[in-house]
C-alpha cells in the first residue's frame, strides 16, 4: 500500500556511501543523487531500525569464509575513539573527554580478528570506558556463540573484566604499553586501531555533526559496508 518509490535503493546507497566518505553536508549533495532530504530520512530509518547494522554483520559473516574463517569470530577487541562534535551535536548528548580534551562523544568499537565490527556504541565522550565497554559487548556478544577471548587496553578496570566473565563468560586480557610515551604496535591491539585507521578515511566520521548519536553510528555501519562491499569485490592478492 502507498506510493511507489520514486528512487531506486542502490541510489540512496551510493548517495550516503557519497556522503560519508566526502563529508559533505546533506544540501550539498550533487544533483545526480536523490534529494538530500530523501537520502537523509532514509539514513535515519536504517539507522534506528538495524538495517546498516544487519547489512554488516551479513557482509563481515561473507569477508570471514572469504578468508577460510568460521562466519562467526572467536575473539576480538574493543576500543574508544573520541570525536569533536560540533555545534549540532546538543549538551544532552555531549560530554568532555579529559585525558584526550576533546568535547563531543565518544564511539565504542569491538572487531574481530579481521577487524571486522562487531558493535557500534556512540556516548557522550565524558562516559568511562567502563560503561561504554559493557553496553558494546552487550551488542556483540549474542552475535557469536565463539567469542570468548578478548584484548583491551588500560582504560577498561576490573569492572567490565568482571562483567564480561559473568554475563558472557569471556576472558578479556589487557594488553600493557611496554614503552611509555613512544608509539608502538600493541599485540592484537593494533588491529582495532587499525580498523578506526580505515573508517576515519571516511570524512563525515572525524567530526560528529549529528544530532542523534543513532545516526553518528549509522554512519560508521554505513563506511564500514562501504570498506567490506570493496573488499568482497576485489581480487585477494596471489600467494
Amino acid at each position: 500500500m502507498g506510493r511507489p518509490a520514486k528512487h531506486d535503493k542502490r541510489d540512496i546507497v551510493n548517495a550516503i556511501f557519497y556522503v560519508a566518505a566526502t563529508g559533505c553536508q546533506w544540501r550539498a549533495l550533487p544533483d545526480k543523487y536523490p534529494h538530500w532530504n530523501t537520502v537523509h530520512r532514509y539514513h535515519a530509518t536504517w539507522s534506528h531500525d538495524g538495517t546498516w547494522e544487519a547489512i554488516c554483520d551479513r557482509l563481515r559473516a561473507l569477508v570471514r569464509e572469504r578468508e577460510g574463517r568460521d562466519p562467526e569470530p572467536s575473539a576480538g577487541s574493543i576500543d574508544a575513539r573520541s570525536v569533536q562534535g560540533a555545534s549540532t551535536v546538543t549538551s544532552a548528548t555531549r560530554g568532555y573527554d579529559a585525558g584526550k580534551k576533546i568535547s563531543g562523544r565518544k564511539t565504542f568499537g569491538v572487531v574481530d580478528t579481521l577487524g571486522l565490527l562487531l558493535a557500534v556504541f556512540v556516548v557522550p565522550a565524558s562516559v568511562s570506558d567502563n560503561i561504554g565497554g559493557i553496553a558494546a559487548i552487550d551488542d556483540a556478544a549474542p552475535k557469536s556463540d565463539r567469542l570468548t577471548k578478548l584484548w583491551v587496553d588500560t582504560g577498561f578496570k576490573r569492572t567490565f573484566t568482571n562483567y564480561c566473565a559473568t554475563a558472557h563468560d569471556i576472558t578479556v586480557d589487557v594488553v600493557n604499553r611496554t614503552k611509555a610515551h613512544e608509539f608502538q604496535a600493541l599485540p592484537r591491539r593494533w588491529v582495532v586501531e587499525r580498523t578506526w585507521g580505515w573508517l576515519v578515511n571516511h570524512r563525515r566520521l572525524r567530526i560528529d555533526y549529528e544530532r542523534d548519536p543513532t545516526v553518528t553510528a549509522g554512519f560508521v555501519w554505513a563506511a564500514h559496508a562501504r570498506l567490506l562491499l570493496r573488499r568482497l569485490t576485489t581480487e585477494p592478492h596471489p600467494s
